[in-house]
């Protein structure tokens, strides 16, 4: 699995996962919804393990960038709520961050 592949399986299954925390807990849907949450943060889990990266704080530190966009999406699509300037600007700052962390030169 491609390492943007695999951050987009984590962000969307780790968003998911905690929406149905956030239904059960904040809008009073069944405790059945955290049978699907608790599998979907599973499978978020597995996936930045399919991140190509040599350290695991490096791969999580950059994910977290594409978390940050992937819920601003959320709020849009599954929310209803269109993501305002201040919205695309903070996750503009973090995905040049979490591209910094990923794609920056280190010496050897």
């Amino acid at each position: 699995m491609g390492t943007l592949v695999a951050y987009g399986v984590a962000a969307l299954a780790e968003i998911a996962g905690c929406f149905a925390f956030w239904a059960w807990a904040r809008l009073d849907r069944s405790p059945w919804w955290l049978v699907p949450g608790m599998l979907l943060l599973a499978l978020f889990a597995f996936a930045l393990t399919r991140v190509e990266a040599e350290a695991a704080g490096r791969a999580y530190a950059a994910y977290g960038g594409i978390y940050i966009l992937a819920s601003v999406l959320w709020l849009w699509a599954a929310e209803g709520v269109r993501p305002d300037r201040w919205d695309v600007a903070g996750a503009a700052i973090c995905l040049a961050g979490a591209a910094l962390i990923v794609w920056a030169p280190r010496g050897g």
